[in-house]
């Protein structure tokens, strides 16, 4: 069995206060009043309005899987390997849902790609980084 090492276990509580920030995104986005709403462009109202429950599930799925996952990543737990995965998973869906569903490319126009782009590349990471770990035995 080997040891975490340091540089990984900064990343991964960087990645804590990433996912904590999505969290905070999550809370943010359910806590939209009628009013708030009311204030964006109608076709952003719609998509408010309209967001499936399944959304919001695979959106709560991703950031408090993220959050719990990369908090066991940086306590050296391997339980973060498959909470990790169902982060990954809920951030697939919800991106599929983003561009696919309600084209959010057309809505908010090209450079809404670059964050959902980060999002999902450092979910593939941390679950890349979780599965090293097991294997590696420095995850407990």
């Amino acid at each position: 069995m080997t040891t975490m090492k340091k540089g990984t276990k900064v990343f991964a509580w960087i990645m804590v206060v990433w996912n904590a920030l999505g969290v905070m995104a999550f809370i943010s986005q359910l806590l939209m009043t009628p009013e708030m709403i009311a204030q964006l462009p109608e076709a952003q109202q719609d998509a408010y309005n309209n967001i499936p429950t399944w959304s919001y599930i695979a959106y709560a799925l991703a950031v408090f899987g993220g959050l719990l996952g990369s908090l066991t990543l940086a306590l050296g737990k391997k339980l973060a390997f498959p909470l990790l995965v169902i982060s990954l998973a809920g951030v697939l869906v919800q991106q599929f849902y983003n561009f696919f569903i309600i084209d959010s490319i057309a809505m908010f126009g090209p450079t809404v790609v670059i964050l959902p782009a980060l999002v999902v590349v450092i979910a593939i990471l941390l679950v890349v980084v979780s599965q090293r770990g097991v294997k590696a035995g420095w995850l407990k």
